[in-house]
């Protein structure tokens, strides 16, 4: 190391500068900025001295100027494949922004929110691999989206919320995802309204296109042929409260005589109270209602919604710290997948 530690005078009203830092710190600015940068070919001492300087100048390194030298841009993409309503409004990417947000507090990485609108795949696959984010997380995977062919082949690392139902081809390594078990919480829905004496039990399944709509169903349809009763009065919706009132409307009109109705979310199931009030039918005297999510609107739904757990926040911040992982190196690991569980309330 040089210098005797005296610090070059600062730019009139400027912020603290490498070269100050470099010569109170007894070194030379390359070895500072390696230092600062990462510390590769870098003493211990050298670094130690770097440190100090930092701290006593309050230095705050040149972003711009630091992503040439690391490559690095200390920013992942939350990649929203919806519409922009949904992006914007839905309790579940809220829910996801929060837990992603905490698994980041002790890193200086900031998250980038990108709506992959549909028909606007080709932007948001330049985009991520255009160098301007380090990593992404995506959430709201559909089946044969447009953005699907850039997520398969996407080498920026990338973890998904939700089990992505993407195929995966030679030489590709399985996509890394953070899950609830759909299947198990579809069935222990269904189970609950069947010990409830139910046994006309419809569901509200969610999109065809989404891991979570397929298993959730797989769980309902399992849960009622143990207990050999039917599993035929079966509505799709879309996740959004007018999707579960459109859909309840239809299952009434079809299967009049249904008991019990699992929906594949809150918001879908909250949509279905309203439906079954409008057709002068009690909750839960007449039909039982359960929901998917407990997210805040459970809660407060007039009758309180027996609900199962996602653990959103939960899971975003798994996601979050799977992906600051593969950043810094690490191996992909094998699926986390939280145990499903049920909260009763006053709609069953």
């Amino acid at each position: 190391m040089r210098g005797n530690g005296a610090v070059a005078p600062a730019r009139a009203g400027g912020a603290p500068r490498l070269e100050q830092v470099a010569e109170l710190a007894g070194v030379s600015r390359s070895t500072a900025s390696r230092a600062i940068n990462g510390g590769e070919r870098v003493s211990d001492a050298a670094m130690a001295a770097v440190q100090a300087a930092v701290a006593a100048l309050g230095y705050t390194p040149n972003r711009a100027a630091r992503s040439l030298v690391t490559r690095r841009t200390d920013s992942i993409a939350l990649v929203v494949p919806e519409p922009d309503e949904f992006a914007l409004s839905d309790p579940f990417v809220i829910g996801i922004l929060s837990g992603l947000s905490s698994s980041l507090a002790d890193s200086d990485v900031q998250v980038v929110l990108v709506i992959a609108r549909p028909g606007q795949a080709e932007r948001t696959a330049r985009f991520l691999k255009g160098g301007h984010v380090d990593g992404a997380i995506v959430v709201s995977h559909h089946l044969g989206g447009d953005l699907d062919p850039a997520l398969g082949h996407l080498a920026l690392p990338h973890v998904f919320v939700g089990r992505p139902l993407l195929a995966t081809g030679p030489g590709q390594t399985m996509p890394q995802y953070v899950d609830t078990d759909n299947v198990g919480g579809g069935a222990l829905a269904t189970r609950h309204l069947i010990e409830r004496g139910r046994r006309r039990i419809a569901t509200i399944a969610g999109p065809e296109d989404m891991s979570a709509g397929i298993d959730r169903l797989t769980g309902w349809r399992a849960e009622l042929a143990a207990a050999g009763l039917a599993a035929d009065a079966v509505v799709h919706g879309d996740f959004t409260m007018a999707g579960g009132r459109a859909a309840t409307h239809r299952l009434l009109d079809e299967h009049p005589d249904v008991d019990g109705i699992v929906a594949a979310s809150d918001q879908m199931a909250v949509g279905a109270l309203a439906a079954l009030a409008a057709r002068g039918k009690g909750v839960p005297q007449d039909v039982s209602v359960v929901g998917y999510d407990n997210l805040g609107v459970a809660a407060t739904a007039q009758p309180p919604l027996t609900t199962v757990v996602q653990p959103v926040v939960a899971m975003a911040a798994a996601a979050g710290e799977r992906l600051l992982d593969l950043l810094a190196g690490g191996a992909p690991r094998a699926p986390k997948v939280f145990p499903a569980e049920l909260v009763v309330r006053a709609s069953s």
